[in-house]
C-alpha cells in the first residue's frame, strides 16, 4: 500500500464493531484516503444479518361496534408491525415465491417477510404460531415503524 499508513489495531476494532452491531460493512473516508471493511454473510435470507425481532401490538380494546357477532376474522387477527423504517419485500429474491401468502400457516419465528434498512436485509418473523389472515402491504413498499405489515389469526 503505497502512501498509505493503517493501523492494524484499527482495523481489528473496526471488524469487531462490525460483528457487535451485525452490520455487513463499514466505509471511512479521510481527506483521498479510505479504508472499507466489510464482513461475509451467507445470502441464505434465514441466516440473520440483523436480528429484527417482529413488534407485536396487542389488539385494540373491545368497543361496542366491535363487538357485534358480524366482527371479521380480520378484526380479531394481531398485527406484525413494522420495527424499522425501510423498505419491505415479500420474497427472498426477484422471482422468488414469497414468503408467506394469506391463508397460511405459520410457525412461531418464521419468516414472514423482510425489511431492508440501510443496504442491510432484517427477516420480520412471526411471534407467535398461527394463520395469515391478511399481508397489509405491498412488494417493494417503503414503511415506517410501527406499521402494521401483517395480520395474524
Amino acid at each position: 500500500m503505497n502512501g498509505i499508513d493503517i493501523d492494524p489495531e484499527f482495523l481489528e476494532r473496526l471488524a469487531e464493531l462490525l460483528t457487535r452491531s451485525g452490520l455487513t460493512e463499514i466505509e471511512i473516508a479521510q481527506g483521498e484516503t479510505r479504508v472499507r471493511v466489510v464482513r461475509r454473510v451467507e445470502t441464505r435470507i434465514e441466516q440473520t444479518v440483523a436480528p429484527a425481532p417482529a413488534t407485536v401490538q396487542p389488539p385494540p380494546p373491545a368497543t361496542p361496534a366491535s363487538t357485534a357477532p358480524a366482527a371479521s376474522a380480520e378484526e380479531e387477527g394481531t398485527p406484525v408491525t413494522a420495527p424499522m423504517v425501510g423498505t419491505v419485500y415479500l420474497q427472498p429474491e426477484p422471482g422468488a415465491p414469497p414468503f408467506v401468502r394469506p391463508g397460511d400457516a405459520v410457525e412461531e419465528g418464521q419468516t414472514l417477510l423482510i425489511i431492508e434498512a440501510m443496504k442491510v436485509m432484517n427477516p420480520i418473523r412471526a411471534p407467535r404460531a398461527g394463520r395469515v389472515l391478511r399481508i397489509l402491504v405491498e412488494n417493494a413498499q417503503p414503511v415506517e415503524f410501527g406499521e402494521p405489515l401483517v395480520l395474524l389469526g
